[in-house]
């Protein structure tokens, strides 16, 4: 598995798989042709479906600017290494291709190229699954923390603190917000709303959903907000975190180590499954972040390993089978809703593991290889290409 600095990124919305992974592709190709006249991109399955939605062309011209670039969508073009895929051609000034990349976006903003295995080649983490870091922590009596401080960079607590400190700010910039969110569906940010009702009422679950909604209603608008571990899902883990935080007063380092045991789990969740809504759809984005979501919490509340794997476990589970399907392609409907629902959920879930010893039959690992080969059933429409679900009966009324 990788560093956690790969899971968790400071980026613009509205998708970290059809912006921010286009855009480093985008990047990394304009670096290597700076002799290029003008550029030429095809755009296959979930990015061409629902990439004007995600801005997935806006960001690549941005990138490329000031040279001309042609968008090609091919959304029935779907390539068996990923359905995010993408192949940018570099262009002379008689149209001939001097310099070709094929590339695919599979979640988080993280890239591989097809000779790639899509799980995280990285040694940064020797034990990859749940069950063998439980039995790393229980023969050397160490916690999960002590684990991800065993594998990270010396400079991961200064890393994670950065991290805090721009979901704090996303929460903070979406509070003051009353613009509408930008897209043909002119929705109404309820963040504000939302905290106003709490102030008036005080109940923690009201200033949990306002929260939640203020940083995915950030990442809706393509502003910064922090992969948690997607921007679809941005709102999840800053939303119960920061305002148990507020509600509590628990200290910044508290917080930073229980975004590091919440990163563990995304980090076993994407290495032996998927974060990518167009590969698994959206149980590997909000279910992905309402387990990360639970195991910080119990955490947080001083629960055990078994607790904090259980509350990771109960949180996944019942995600499982949740569809990608994006109204208008825009990560507004129903998006930002899950973020909120997420968010409470991932609580009743800590909580509802806490109240036992850890004990229970379905493990974590298994959860995971469940929503995996779930994924693989699902058919495309329900991942990330606004073609069924939701998107479908929307456009049907």
């Amino acid at each position: 598995m990788d560093t956690l600095k790969e899971l968790f990124k400071i980026g613009c919305g509205p998708s970290s798989s059809h912006t921010m992974g286009p855009q480093r592709a985008a990047k990394k190709f304009r670096d290597k042709n700076h002799n290029a006249d003008s550029f030429r991109v095809n755009l296959y399955g979930s990015l061409a479906a629902t990439g004007e939605g995600h801005l997935t062309d806006y960001i690549i011209k941005k990138t490329l600017e000031p040279k001309s670039v042609e968008i090609i969508w091919e959304p029935d073009e779907i390539k068996d290494f990923h359905p995010n895929g993408m192949t940018f051609r570099a262009l002379d000034k008689d149209n001939n291709v001097i310099d070709e990349y094929t590339v695919f976006s599979i979640g988080g903003g993280s890239l591989k190229e097809e000779n790639e295995n899509t799980s995280n080649i990285s040694k940064q983490y020797p034990l990859t699954t749940m069950t063998d870091i439980m039995n790393w922590c229980n023969e050397n009596n160490k916690t999960l923390l002590d684990y991800v401080l065993e594998n990270e960079d010396d400079d991961v607590f200064e890393y994670i603190d950065n991290i805090r400190i721009a979901m704090r700010r996303s929460i903070k910039e979406g509070l003051e917000s009353t613009e509408f969110i930008p897209g043909k569906l002119q929705l109404k940010r309820r963040a504000k709303d939302f905290y106003n009702k709490y102030l008036e009422s005080n109940k923690f679950t009201t200033m949990l959903f306002s929260y939640a909604l203020a940083a995915s209603e950030q990442n809706a608008s393509g502003n910064m907000i922090v992969t948690a571990p997607t921007c679809g899902s941005a709102g999840v883990i800053p939303g119960v975190l920061l305002s148990l935080q507020d509600h509590g007063e628990y200290t910044d380092n508290q917080i930073n180590e229980a975004l590091l045991v919440g990163g563990l789990i995304g980090n076993i969740i994407k290495y032996n499954a998927s974060i990518s809504g167009a590969e698994v759809g959206c149980q590997g984005e909000i279910g992905a972040a309402c387990s990360m979501a639970a195991a910080a919490i119990a955490y947080l509340k001083g629960g055990t390993t078994e607790q904090i794997e259980y509350a990771a476990e109960i949180a996944l589970e019942h995600h499982l089978g949740m569809t990608c399907d994006p109204v208008y392609g825009y990560v507004q409907i129903p998006c930002i809703e899950r973020n909120a629902i997420g968010a409470e959920r991932a609580l009743d879930s800590a909580n509802y593991a806490l109240l036992t010893d850890g004990t229970h039959f379905i493990t974590l690992d298994q959860v995971i290889q469940t929503m995996k080969e779930t994924g693989i059933d699902m058919m495309d429409k329900y991942k990330e290409t606004a073609k069924g679900g939701l998107a479908k009966h929307f456009f049907s009324c």
